[in-house]
């Protein structure tokens, strides 16, 4: 029977062992970021080179254990004496967060219990008085859940590490054992429970203390509590024997005090059960507590002094006063042509010569000018939706053409992204959208006619397909204006 439970465990104690160093493996075929990962473009695979900590240790230890409720017992008084066994176990750990991981642990020991203990002669006429002793050899393979209770508690302004934590142990397994009874007759087998049989399972639950020795070694005092569910353990035989009558308990559990070392394998310098996260967070921020990083704010400088850094001012010879937009250029509210600083009728275009106000009062009569080009507004790309931030402009230009005797074309124009065809398209939909706006608030539709040029009638021409022009460049090119006819 030991030799059997002592196989078993071995051959599931190897290939732990064996894979310990490389059991977080993944395949590095994958994609990232994918549907399993957060998203965020700097996952990368979990593999072993990517670990940060240890996380498999191989644990051994020695006890005493002391049946506790039982009618043959070694620590209640009225049925036996202080008889102390003997216990060890051998159990390798995997820690699966720095709070919870897994053991399978073995265990072998002998407890003693009754009157006397069986390495010495009964006294006379034991079995009478029932004042016998017994003894129990087991064997155990269990599965441990270890909860790191100091972990789960840690204060968060503890900010200093720490060398000594409290663990929970709680778990299931199988339980072999024979137990012995003698008297002055002699010694003899009461009973005898095979491994891996139903009424083999057992369980044990319990606690201990671990102090960090250093990065590679730990030492743990442990107090364990073993359920056997079995009224046979201690010795009194069957369930109806006179003993076995003695107490009402009909299971033989008992405690099980060890001192054991833990040894921690892999080449990092931390075991995942004693690392701390808050201890990055607090070494981090003391870095950057410390850390004066000097910001540098347009470079370039801002050479106009129109509030826009040189570096993203498309327009850096602003002249002073000049209201500009975000991207530095200088407004010019009703596109005549005439900056805002300069126009001395900002809502309303009129030529350059003029000072950007019409011709003619709009109070004498319609304006007639055969030789007006009005500019217009810009588009995203690939789009022909008017833009909120355009209703202001084609407002005004209903006032002018309004006020206007002459006719006006809508010309619609493109980039030079995409081919002819669907440019043109798109260019045609701009100018009709826009004619269409007009119409819809108040322009004669005899007045208007619309037409798209493509990317053939291009505001900055050098911007060709083989040319990589800026943004800003490419956004004037798609756009749609007005020409008098």
């Amino acid at each position: 029977m030991k030799i059997s439970l002592a196989i078993v465990a071995l051959a599931l104690a190897v290939p732990a062992i064996s894979f310990a160093q490389d059991s977080t493996a993944v395949s590095a075929e994958e994609k990232y970021p994918n549907t399993f990962s957060s998203g965020s473009a700097n996952v990368s695979p979990f593999t072993n080179q990517s670990k940060r900590f240890n996380d498999w240790a191989i644990s051994a230890g020695v006890g005493v254990p002391l049946v506790q409720s039982a009618d043959l017992t070694s620590i209640k008084n009225g049925n036996g004496k202080n008889l102390f066994g003997y216990s060890a176990y051998i159990s390798i750990d995997k820690a699966i967060t720095h709070a919870f991981g897994i053991n399978l642990q073995y265990d072998r020991g002998e407890t003693r219990q009754g009157w006397f203990s069986t390495k010495k002669d009964a006294p006379v006429n034991a079995s009478v008085y029932q004042q016998v002793g017994a003894r129990t050899q087991y064997d155990a393979i269990s599965l441990l859940g270890d909860v790191n209770i100091s972990n789960i508690l840690r204060r968060v302004d503890n900010k200093s590490p720490y060398r000594w934590a409290l663990h929970a142990y709680g778990g299931l397994g199988t339980l072999a054992y024979r137990a012995y009874q003698k008297d002055e007759n002699g010694q003899r087998l009461m009973t005898e429970i095979k491994p891996f049989k139903l009424g083999s399972m057992f369980a044990q639950a319990g606690a201990g203390v671990k102090f960090k020795v250093n990065r590679r070694l730990d030492i743990e005092g442990r107090v364990m509590y073993v359920m056997t569910g079995d009224d046979e353990f201690d010795g009194g035989g069957y369930k109806y024997s006179a003993i076995n009558q003695r107490e009402e308990q009909v299971s033989d559990n008992f405690f099980n005090a060890t001192l054991g070392v833990s040894l921690k394998l892999g080449k990092h310098e931390s075991h995942l059960m004693w690392h701390d996260p808050l201890q990055e967070v607090y070494y981090k921020l003391d870095v950057l507590a410390n850390k004066n990083q000097d910001i540098e704010v347009c470079k370039k400088g801002d050479l106009d002094n129109d509030g826009v850094c040189d570096d993203w001012d498309r327009q850096l010879d602003t002249p002073a006063g000049a209201r500009v937009d975000g991207a530095g250029v200088a407004l010019d509210t009703d596109l005549d042509g005439v900056i805002d600083l300069y126009d001395k009728c900002v809502t309303v275009p009129g030529p350059v010569e003029n000072g950007g106000c019409p011709v003619a009062p709009a109070t004498t009569g319609p304006v007639t000018d055969d030789t007006r080009t009005l500019e217009g507004i810009e588009f995203d790309l690939n789009s022909d939706r008017i833009l909120p931030s355009n209703t202001p402009i084609l407002n005004n230009a209903v006032n002018y053409i309004n006020s206007s005797s002459g006719t006006y074309t809508v010309v619609g124009a493109t980039d030079t992204r995409g081919t002819d065809a669907y440019n043109q398209k798109l260019s045609e939909r701009r100018a009709n959208n826009v004619k269409n706006y007009l119409i819809k608030n108040g322009v004669e539709s005899g007045k208007l006619n619309a037409i798209g040029k493509g990317k053939k009638d291009l505001k900055y021409p050098e911007c060709d397909p083989a040319t990589k022009c800026p943004e800003w460049k490419n956004r004037a090119n798609r756009r749609v204006y007005f020409e008098a006819k």
